[in-house]
């Protein structure tokens, strides 16, 4: 009987699991692995501790995101559009669409570096028109269900962050002290990689994912008529596993660099292959390799997730068919623009934008544009008008609040040192 009532369990908590656990594992992609990889490889373990602040923000926000989603059953483009002045709906499109492109652009060149160095004799530029090519395929040829499903599979491609730090000898008391003693270094260096990590885990993008493919998911599978409290509870599982998730890899990924990179002098990691290849000769070529096979996988899922959330909001803002679920001949506009984003990010190689000062813009726009947001989505969430007796709780409000707070600290920080 026990036997059998533990994988029932099992299986049952992995069937909650979709939306939000997609999100979670979606923030994780290149471009943050790289962000990440500079913070160990620069300040060792210092920053450790940061995992544990933005996992409760992260969950709070996105919670909201998926809240709205449910009770809406529409995108949060639709809910802004429908409540809310129409120049507050189009400055976060002002602001999200460059930072959203700059981000895929960095994502498919660190994907395509990272695959010339596990091939050498393929240049670069192949390997990115290629990676571009298939997700245009999968986009387009396949249907929501399945779609949902590789990137739920391709969610565990990040478990081999969590698996490198114990092929490396540890200090496992240095770790738990760095952990949950929080360390802060006046200077600008370290302040600078504070705002870094907040801005690669609570990034705008994910809002608008986030509430999107909640409605979308629970129209698809006919359980947005009614919201009850077995509903709000499935959500909030899903959503706080999939933002636990993403902040245990974040912290196994500084734990990697940190324990590796920073005791051997390896200050600087401008890229996500770099990180990579920095690995090699320090942990050995098993390590290196589970490293880049990773960017892969992360790449894999959060560029559809990224080109999927743009093409939403303009669809949803200029009152397009649009949905996964759809075939290309009952959404052009909405596959066109998937297209659009995605060569246009390809493009950005061949331009010789770097993906370091990609990053740097969409930093700049992302921390620029999450305040906003997040008032927004907190104001969505007390107005009783939309979301009725769903409201925001008190520790809901508390926790968006806090991160409201840090998200504009943050964005002060990062243009008092730009400027």
């Amino acid at each position: 009987m026990d036997k059998k009532a533990t994988p029932n369990k099992l299986a049952s908590f992995f069937k909650k699991l979709g939306p939000g656990l997609i999100t979670g594992a979606s923030d994780d992609d290149p471009s943050g692995i790289a962000t990440y990889s500079q913070a160990g490889a620069q300040f060792g373990l210092l920053t450790l501790w940061t995992s544990l602040l933005t996992f409760p923000l992260m969950a709070a926000i996105q919670g909201m995101c998926a809240r709205i989603g449910l009770v809406t059953c529409q995108g949060l483009t639709v809910t802004l559009k429908q409540h809310y002045p129409r120049p507050v709906l189009y400055i976060m499109l002002l602001f999200s669409f460059p930072a959203i492109t700059l981000n895929i652009g960095a994502d498919i060149q660190g994907m395509g570096a990272v695959c010339n160095m596990i091939f050498p004799s393929v240049p670069v530029p192949v390997f990115c028109v290629a990676i571009t090519a298939v997700m245009m395929f999968v986009i387009i040829q396949f249907s929501y269900e399945k779609i949902a499903m590789i990137l739920k599979w391709l969610c565990l491609s990040l478990l081999l962050y969590i698996i490198v730090p114990f092929m490396i000898k540890q200090n496992w008391g240095d770790i738990a002290k760095h952990t949950f003693i929080p360390t802060i270094q006046y200077n600008k260096d370290f302040f600078s990689i504070i705002v870094a990590i907040l801005g690669t885990t609570i990034s705008p993008y994910l809002f608008f994912w986030q509430t999107t493919m909640e409605a979308e998911d629970q129209a698809h599978n006919g359980k947005g008529i009614v919201v009850d409290k077995r509903v709000l509870s499935e959500m909030k599982t899903d959503v706080n596993t999939g933002m636990l998730f993403s902040n245990m890899v974040m912290f196994f990924i500084i734990l990697t660099a940190g324990s590796v990179l920073f005791p051997a002098g390896v200050r600087e990691i401008d890229t996500v292959d770099q990180a990579a290849k920095a690995l090699e000769p320090l942990a050995g070529k098993l390590t290196y390799l589970i490293f880049a096979t990773g960017v892969l996988g992360t790449g894999l899922l959060a560029i559809p997730v990224l080109a999927g959330s743009q093409s939403y909001m303009l669809a949803e803002t200029l009152g397009w068919q649009a949905g996964l679920d759809k075939k290309f001949s009952q959404a052009k506009p909405f596959y066109v623009s998937i297209i659009i984003s995605l060569v246009v990010g390809l493009s950005l190689d061949f331009l010789g934008v770097s993906p370091i000062k990609a990053l740097l813009y969409t930093a700049i726009a992302y921390g620029l544009t999450a305040p906003v947001m997040i008032v927004m989505i907190m104001h969505i969430g007390n107005n009783k008008k939309i979301m009725k007796e769903y409201t925001n709780s008190k520790l809901s409000n508390t926790l968006g609040g806090l991160t409201l707070l840090l998200m504009t600290a943050a964005a002060v920080a990062m243009i008092w040192f730009l400027f």
